[in-house]
């Protein structure tokens, strides 16, 4: 994201050139007072990217066994959770946070449409919302892939109106602009066409072409000595950038390289499967394929529609809908939850075994689990929210963290977190002004 720069911009130590994805410290300079050195490492992208996905499963869930406490491998978890205990140091178990918007309208809609937003909906069937984060992420960060955004789901959307809000809101939880869902891709074969069918593949661009244009409006603010030196040391960098590519085109591996160069299976067969678990199965593992690829870095995989008509007769639970399910806490209904968190936990455990320098996939990714309620009865005043993965270095998991008695508890804090880690700094997301403590 390119930066204005002007006359009255404040200069420290910590002036950087940005670009989509990229910061580059400056050298000492005697028009600004700012230090900063280039390395081969800062030049090559030597390190894995982070990767963001956000995991939603509509309707809530069982009040009573959604719960954990502790820390790391001893920390204990209520039975939805089952499934994440081999996963535990890996978790970042989040309670208490709300979406203050969702408490101002009815039901599933107007609770389910900015929930990674948390902007205000138009009522009335009329469609607003707000950008999602991962739309905010992709629009930026994620422009350095073929596919900036991976965007998909395993029910259709529903266009109908309920309680006077779009049924919209209920089946899309990607915003690419307040009035724009992202488009929703529930076909696997059509999933996968997207990030294979063409055979070349975008790599990261150019660290130094990134920032060009902050460059370009530095320079004008400067003497013409320092000029000099910002040409010479751009010059120098892509020196250094030219060097690594001419060693990767002799095979002599420079910097991190996706840990495969294409997908590993068959494309899916055309349709939708009529099996649901084999439904979300695949599209767990299309988006495991973008990551694993690095066609992506962004995806949101929706489970399901809030006030879905899923049935699941693989679980012997066939006599009643999701949506008429989830009103009770029922041992049937407690399978079905199971059911959802087990595909996060078959996406981490499979990231947890595909090494990528000194650590894993799931070591340099952030993934996100939530719903738009806590339970089946609508309660929205706090949100069941799970984050999986190291985002990098940059979570510490393996830690439960209880937000219900603070002042400020917004769902958006964590968005802003979120954000922060992907070098993305807003004043104001949604309805807050400031990150999270502790995330």
């Amino acid at each position: 994201m390119t930066c204005s720069w002007n006359t009255q911009r404040r200069w420290d130590r910590r002036t950087i050139l940005r670009g989509i994805g990229v910061s580059m410290a400056l050298p000492w300079m005697e028009s600004i007072p700012v230090w900063g050195q280039a390395t081969a490492a800062t030049a090559s992208n030597s390190k894995p990217p982070v990767r963001f996905a956000a995991l939603f499963a509509g309707n809530g869930f069982h009040s009573k066994e959604w719960w954990a406490e502790g820390d790391g491998a001893s920390m204990k978890v209520g039975r939805v959770l089952k499934s994440l205990e081999p996963l535990r140091d890996q978790m970042l178990f989040i309670r208490g946070l709300y979406n203050q918007e969702a408490l101002k309208g009815n039901i599933h809609s107007s609770q389910t449409g900015n929930l990674l937003s948390g902007a205000p909906l138009a009522s009335g069937g009329e469609i607003r919302s707000g950008t999602s984060v991962d739309q905010w992420i992709a629009q930026t960060y994620g422009r350095n892939t073929k596919v900036p955004s991976l965007v998909l789901g395993c029910e259709k959307s529903n266009p109908s109106v309920h309680k006077n809000y779009s049924m919209l809101y209920s089946s899309h939880i990607s915003w690419s602009s307040p009035t724009t869902p992202t488009p929703l891709e529930i076909y696997p074969a059509l999933a996968f066409d997207r990030l294979f069918k063409e055979e070349v593949h975008q790599q990261d661009q150019s660290v130094l072409d990134a920032v060009l244009g902050d460059a370009a409006d530095l320079r004008r603010h400067v003497s013409q000595s320092d000029r000099r030196k910002l040409d010479e040391y751009l010059d120098s960098v892509r020196d250094v950038e030219d060097r690594i590519a001419q060693a990767g085109k002799r095979g002599e591996l420079q910097g991190w390289r996706p840990t495969m160069e294409k997908p590993d299976r068959e494309r899916p067969a055309d349709g939708i499967p009529q099996d649901i678990s084999e439904h979300m199965r695949l599209m767990c593992d299309i988006l495991l394929l973008g990551f694993q690829t690095d066609t992506t870095r962004v995806t949101t995989l929706k489970l399901n529609n809030d006030h879905s008509s899923l049935r699941f007769p693989h679980l012997g639970v066939d006599y009643m809908i999701h949506h008429l399910l989830s009103h009770s806490d029922t041992e049937d209904w407690l399978k079905v939850n199971q059911f959802f968190v087990e595909q996060l936990a078959y996406i981490a455990t499979r990231m947890q075994t595909i090494q990528e320098g000194d650590g894993t996939l799931l070591d340099n990714s952030m993934l996100l689990f939530c719903s738009s309620m806590m339970n089946g009865g609508h309660d929205a005043s706090q949100l069941p929210v799970v984050m999986l993965g190291k985002g990098g270095g940059r979570l510490e998991t393996g830690k439960v963290l209880d937000y219900r008695d603070a002042p400020n508890r917004q769902m958006c804090r964590l968005f802003l977190s979120v954000l922060d880690k992907f070098d993305l700094h807003p004043e104001q997301f949604g309805d807050a002004s400031e990150p999270l403590p502790s995330v």
